[in-house]
């Protein structure tokens, strides 16, 4: 099967079935962390954070593993009116470097208040924004160089890089390949010149060609793409085009995410209106074609949103049952702490999260007066920690159980009723203590989690809060 094959009534016709995908297209969480961060409340002091970050990197130790560590590259020379990340519009490449300098000044208060002996044990990097190709080669190998001077990969470390196929050159993919970098993401998005136009991302299938195959030639052994679905002005023969324009290049990996619209939080979305979006049957339609396409080409469906080639690292994880979920995403497995560096980053030490000042003024001042910048963050309780692990098992394995007692809170004592819809419409199967997402079931993953989340159950009626799961 082929795309040209996939047609719109093959899409309509999914085994989910699309009366299934209307019925369950509301407001929901993407679940990269439980709680979700608009429902932290409960902020750890510094010190508190510290000591969770310190237990993570011990408890990490004593089973082999590794932490990891993302860095947040904000700067980018052109908006994209889709995006929802902390960015900073500029062209001005002369920020880089003090940037990167206190990034690392950063990392050496961690370093600092941590005490540690021995080099902290570094199973993942990962670098995004942003921009990080905004940073030149120079810059790149200052930041990563001086991250590594306070750890020490481990075995199997995976290192990966966001990029912008409009800006990144040959010798920033040379010099990030040599410092261990095995792992870049594109954003793609569409390839439809009109879409491009309303989201001010234009760029050619020629210019991500050219980047691939640097990057294929440099020794990167894993390549994804982000495509988006639910842009303005995209069609299902929009669609069609950007996944053949894909498919001739083949990445090992594919995200492919509904667009997120939240223009009551990103004022840059609303450079078009809700009349120019594919909603309700339209927008579906495409998540329809899209996925039988990218299944049809070979791709196995990973958790939510994901998509990999059967060699690639996320499929031999998911076949393992070590598949982990957080805030960089899917990832093979299970990491802690994530240490998040850089203006808004977001940290994760399991019982704590920590997002850092989203101003870059105020970020730069905190860290140069010696502090750690953190500007909200969450202590999780024990329902907290309970429910994060199923709805972690679920978005990893599409199953939880909860027949020991560890595993299980009062709040469980409604998860019959609360999927009882869902259990009507064969996408879950439930016993007393066990729930298993159906292969119907996969399609609606942020619908079934929302079952178990606590802080959701208690949202008022009609608050702005969510994109839509479909």
């Amino acid at each position: 099967m082929t795309v040209a094959t996939v047609t719109a009534d093959s899409a309509l016709r999914h085994e989910a079935g699309f009366e299934m995908l209307r019925k369950y297209d509301v407001p929901g969480p993407r679940y990269t962390s439980y709680p979700t961060i608009l429902h932290w409340d409960n902020r750890p002091t510094a010190d508190e954070w510290l000591q969770s970050v310190s237990d993570s990197i011990d408890l990490t130790e004593r089973h082999g593993a590794g932490a990891a560590i993302y860095v947040h590259i904000p700067f980018c020379r052109s908006l994209c009116t889709y995006c929802g990340c902390n960015s900073r519009i500029t062209s001005n490449t002369s920020l880089g470097r003090p940037y990167v300098k206190t990034v690392l000044r950063e990392w050496d208060i961690y370093l600092t208040h941590l005490q540690r002996a021995n080099p902290i044990p570094l199973s993942e990097l990962h670098l995004g924004g942003g921009t990080p190709t905004f940073l030149s080669a120079n810059e790149l190998e200052e930041l990563i160089s001086g991250l590594l001077r306070g750890a020490r990969k481990t075995a199997d470390a995976e290192f990966s890089v966001e990029s912008d196929p409009r800006v990144t050159k040959q010798q920033q993919l040379a010099t990030i390949f040599d410092l261990g970098f095995r792992r870049l993401s594109l954003g793609i998005q569409d390839f439809d010149p009109v879409v491009q136009l309303a989201v001010n991302r234009v760029q050619s299938e020629s210019q991500v060609r050219t980047v691939t195959e640097q990057a294929r030639a440099i020794g990167f052994n894993s390549i994804n793409y982000d495509l988006i679905y639910g842009l303005p002005f995209q069609t299902l023969s929009s669609v069609k085009q950007t996944i053949e324009a894909v498919l001739r290049l083949q990445p090992d990996r594919i995200a492919f995410y509904a667009y997120a619209h939240v223009p009551w939080v990103k004022p840059g979305q609303r450079h078009f209106t809700e009349n120019d979006l594919p909603v309700g049957d339209q927008k579906r339609a495409l998540y329809e074609f899209g996925r039988a396409a990218l299944k049809a080409a070979g791709y196995r469906e990973i958790g939510m949103d994901h998509f990999a080639l059967e060699s690639e690292s996320l499929w031999k994880a998911a076949t393992r049952g070590t598949l982990h979920r957080n805030f960089m995403g899917y990832t093979p497995r299970f990491v802690a702490p994530l240490i998040g560096l850089g203006v808004s980053a977001i940290s994760d030490a399991w019982d704590a999260f920590a997002q850092n000042e989203k101003s870059l003024e105020i970020y730069e001042k905190r860290v140069a007066n010696g502090e750690i910048p953190m500007t909200r963050g969450h202590r999780l309780t024990r329902e907290d920690l309970v429910l994060r692990r199923h709805i972690l098992n679920l978005m990893t394995k599409f199953e939880t159980s909860w027949a020991s007692s560890d595993l299980y809170v009062s709040f469980l004592r409604s998860i019959a009723e609360r999927l009882s819809e869902l259990q009507k419409d064969n996408l879950v199967l439930l016993n007393d203590r066990t729930c298993k997402v159906t292969e119907a079931g996969r399609t609606f993953l942020r619908n079934i989690c929302m079952a178990f989340d606590a802080h959701l159950a208690t949202d008022a009626p009609g608050q702005k809060l969510f994109s839509r799961t479909i």
